[in-house]
C-alpha cells in the first residue's frame, strides 16, 4: 500500500509530530495555476518592489527566528544554536541580495559595429525546486531569494520529514507581503513531481539532494528541454599538510565534519593527513571529538543531536561496518547509541584506504575517515580519487603554495585554512557527480534568467 501522508517525526524520541496528506492531481493543478499567475504578475513588478519584498522577508525571518529554529530542531534534529544561526543566515541572504542584486540585474550595453547592443536579464517563469531536509530553510532560501528577485515564481517540493518547517516558511513569505503565487508549496508523490517537471508552465528545475534523485530529475528535465541546476552529494577532502597549524586544523576539522550532526553535503568527510603530522593530528582530533556533548538538540549546550531519520542511521552504521570489515581501524564510536531517538556515536575511522566504503561513498552522519598521504602530491591524488567534486579544504603554513595546489583539486570550491561554508558573495556548486550549475552570487542569480541580447538597429 502506497504512503498517503508525509510524516514529521521527532528524531530525538521517534514520536510522530504531524502528518501532512499528499496532494492529488487536482491540488497540483491548482498550485501550477497559482505559480503561473504569480509569475505573470511578478515579472512585471518593478525591481524596487522585488527588493522591498526581500527586505520585508529579512525582517519577518528575524521576527520569527525562534519558532523557525525550534521547528527545524524538532523535525530533523539540528542543535538549536545551529538552527538559530541558519535562520539568521537566511535573513542576511535576503539583505545581501536586496543591496547587491539590482546591480547584477542591470542591463549591459556594448558597441557592435556602428551601433550598440544591450544584454538584459529577464525572468524565465515558474521554477520547481526539489529540496532536502538537512537545512530546511537555508537550502530553500539560497535558491528562492535570487529566483524571486529575478522576477520568477517559485514552487517548492520539500522533503516529507520537514513539512512543518516548509509550511511555516511558506506562511512567513506570504505574510511578509509577497504576492499570491510567487512562492508556493506542494506536498506530492514522486509521480506528481514528474508531472510537474513535464508541465509546460514549469520553466526550470532546481534540485538539492542525492545523486540518484538528481540524476532522475535531471533526466526528466532534459526530456522536457528545461534548464536544471543540481547540487548533489559530496565527499569533500580536508587536506592537512605537514606545515599546517595543527591546533587550528583540528578545530576546523571537528566543526567541518560534525556540524549539523555530520549531515552536510559540503563538509569535511575524507580527512587526508600528510604522513609527518598524521599521528599528532589523529590524537588531538580523537580527543576533541570524544569531548563533544551529545544530547537533546533543544538544549543550548548540545553540539551533537540525533540523525534525522532512523533509516539514515541504519545506512550509516552499515557503511561504518563495511569500512571496518575492509580493513579500517575504529578509533572512536562506531555504533548507534542505546535509548530512544536516532543517535549515533561520533565516530572516527583510521587507516582508511582508497576503495573502502567510507572513501568511495558519501558519508552523511557523524563519522570521520582519516587517510594518510605520503606527501602533498599524494594528498592531491587522494583528494581527486572520488566521483564527487563539491568542496574541499587545504591546510598549510605556506598559503601561496596552497593556492597553487588548490587549483589542482577537482571541486567547485576549495577553502584554504578554513572549513567549507556557503556565502552569498561567492558561488556554490559542484562538478562530477556533485552536480552542475551554481547557486549564490551573480552566478546563481543569473542561472534562471533569460540572458537576452537586443540589437538596437542593424540597418
Amino acid at each position: 500500500m502506497s504512503q498517503t501522508h508525509a510524516i514529521s517525526r521527532n528524531p530525538s524520541t521517534g514520536e510522530e509530530i504531524a502528518r501532512y496528506p499528499f496532494q492529488d492531481g487536482a491540488a497540483l493543478e491548482t498550485s501550477l495555476q497559482a505559480v503561473q499567475a504569480g509569475f505573470q504578475t511578478w515579472r512585471d513588478a518593478s525591481l524596487a518592489r522585488r527588493v522591498e519584498a526581500l527586505r520585508s522577508m529579512a525582517g519577518a525571518l528575524r521576527d520569527n527566528a525562534e519558532v523557525l529554529a525550534r521547528t527545524s530542531c524538532a523535525e530533523m534534529g539540528m542543535p538549536i544554536s545551529q538552527a538559530r544561526a541558519e535562520v539568521a543566515k537566511c535573513a542576511a541572504l535576503c539583505d545581501w541580495y536586496a543591496e547587491h542584486g539590482p546591480a547584477m540585474l542591470a542591463e549591459e550595453t556594448t558597441q557592435v559595429e556602428h551601433d550598440r547592443a544591450r544584454v538584459a536579464y529577464l525572468p524565465l517563469g515558474p521554477v520547481l525546486a526539489v529540496m532536502p531536509w538537512n537545512f530546511p530553510f537555508w537550502q530553500v532560501m539560497r535558491g528562492a531569494v535570487p529566483i524571486i528577485l529575478g522576477g520568477n515564481s517559485y514552487l517548492l517540493k520539500h522533503a516529507p520529514n520537514v513539512m512543518g518547517s516548509a509550511t511555516l516558511l511558506t506562511r512567513i513569505w506570504r505574510e511578509s507581503g509577497l504576492p499570491a503565487g510567487v512562492f508556493e508549496l506542494i506536498n506530492v508523490t514522486p509521480e506528481l513531481v514528474s508531472r510537474s517537471i513535464a508541465d509546460p508552465r514549469i520553466a526550470a528545475v532546481a534540485v538539492t539532494g542525492s545523486v540518484g534523485a538528481g540524476a532522475a530529475i535531471a533526466a526528466q528535465a532534459g526530456a522536457a528541454l528545461k534548464k536544471c541546476v543540481l547540487e548533489l552529494g559530496g565527499s569533500d577532502p580536508f587536506i592537512v599538510l605537514a606545515d599546517a597549524d595543527l591546533d587550528e586544523a583540528v578545530k576546523a576539522a571537528v566543526i567541518g565534519r560534525f556540524q549539523n550532526n555530520g549531515q552536510i553535503c559540503i563538509a569535511a568527510k575524507r580527512i587526508i593527513l600528510e604522513a609527518p603530522i598524521a599521528e599528532a593530528f589523529t590524537q588531538r582530533f580523537v580527543a576533541t571529538v570524544s569531548a563533544l556533548k551529545i544530547g537533546d538538540p533543544q538544549d543550548d549546550n548540545t553540539y551533537l543531536g540525533p540523525m534525522a531519520r532512523a533509516d539514515l542511521r541504519d545506512e550509516l552504521d552499515g557503511q561504518v561496518r563495511a569500512t571496518l570489515e575492509e580493513g579500517a581501524s575504529l578509533l572512536l564510536g562506531g555504533h548507534p547509541l542505546e535509548g530512544p531517538g536516532n543517535y549515533y556515536a561520533p565516530t572516527v575511522l583510521g587507516n582508511v584506504q582508497p576503495g573502502m566504503t567510507s572513501f568511495r561513498q558519501e558519508i552523511f552522519g557523524p563519522v570521520a575517515s582519516l587517510i594518510v598521504a605520503r606527501d602533498a602530491e599524494h594528498a592531491i591524488e587522494l583528494a581527486n580519487d572520488s566521483e564527487f567534486g563539491l568542496g574541499g579544504s587545504l591546510w598549510s603554513g605556506d598559503v601561496d603554495n596552497a593556492m597553487k595546489l588548490a587549483r589542482r583539486i577537482v571541486s567547485g570550491a576549495v577553502f584554504i585554512n578554513g572549513y567549507a561554508a556557503s556565502d552569498p558573495r561567492v558561488p556554490i556548486g559542484g562538478v562530477k557527480k556533485s552536480g552542475y550549475g551554481r547557486e549564490l552570487s551573480h552566478f546563481g542569480l543569473r542561472e534562471f534568467l533569460n540572458v537576452q541580447t537586443v540589437w538596437r538597429d542593424r540597418r
